[in-house]
C-alpha cells in the first residue's frame, strides 16, 4: 500500500472554498479504487495549511489514478473549481508507506 500526503498552501479567505474541492474529492478518490482518509482544514495555528492523505494498493494504482482522473469530466471539474476561485496557491505530495496495525511485542524486553 502507497499513501499520498498532500499538504497545501491555502488562501485563508478562501478556506470555504477549498472546502468544497476537498470534499468533491473523497468521492473522486474512491471511484479510482482509493481509500481517501480526509482533509484536513485549519483550525488552530497557521491558517494558510491544509493537509489530505489517500492510499492506493501500490504505486502503480495511483499512477493509473492519475492517468485515468486527468480524462474524468467530475475530476476536471473539481480541478478548474480550484483553478477558478485561486483558494489553493500550492502543494506538496510526498509518497508513505502506513503502518496500521500495531504489536508491542517488538519492544518488550525478554523475560529473565
Amino acid at each position: 500500500m502507497i499513501t499520498c500526503h498532500v499538504t497545501y498552501k491555502i488562501d485563508p479567505a478562501k478556506v470555504s472554498d477549498f472546502e468544497i474541492y476537498a470534499k468533491a474529492w473523497i468521492p473522486l478518490v474512491k471511484r479510482f479504487g482509493g481509500t481517501h482518509h480526509g482533509y484536513f482544514l485549519p483550525h488552530e495555528g497557521p491558517n494558510d495549511l491544509a493537509f489530505a492523505a489517500f492510499s492506493f494498493p501500490s504505486l502503480a494504482a495511483y499512477e493509473t489514478y492519475r492517468t485515468d482522473s486527468a480524462a474524468d469530466p467530475d475530476c476536471k471539474a473539481a480541478y478548474d473549481f480550484a483553478v477558478r476561485t485561486k483558494c489553493i496557491l500550492r502543494y506538496d505530495r510526498h509518497f508513505l508507506r502506513p503502518v496500521l496495525d500495531g504489536d508491542i511485542s517488538g519492544v518488550l524486553e525478554p523475560q529473565a
